[in-house]
């Protein structure tokens, strides 16, 4: 949980990245050094949950790059879609500096 407080800003005033009803998330695959961003559509991917007290999404993300592991990413929110918690196989979850850095070093070469 400490990790989705550095990840989105502990104090509250950093917000996760958006696009209206999009929300990001970057992740790292295992045996690979590419991040991926994966858009979250909260109006229409999030499933309520069996007890109807949040929702919940699951993502597979893959890289083109044949070494990379395939993603699982599950996420977990509140009944206000805030983000409460996230499970992942295959990866880490990375931040959006993370991102960029990549990106930067993909232009370069």
């Amino acid at each position: 949980m400490n990790f989705l407080k550095n990840l989105f800003g502990g104090n509250g005033s950093s917000r996760p990245e958006t696009d209206g009803r999009g929300q990001y998330f970057y992740v790292k695959p295992h045996r690979c050094d590419d991040v991926l961003r994966v858009r979250v559509d909260m109006s229409n991917d999030l499933s309520l949950n069996d007890t109807n007290s949040g929702y919940w999404v699951r993502k597979m993300v893959s890289s083109g790059n044949y070494k990379c592991a395939q993603v699982e990413l599950t996420l977990h929110f509140d009944t206000n879609r805030r983000l409460q918690d996230s499970e992942i196989q295959g990866g880490q979850l990375v931040t959006r500096e993370d991102y960029d850095l990549w990106q930067a070093a993909q232009e370069a070469s």
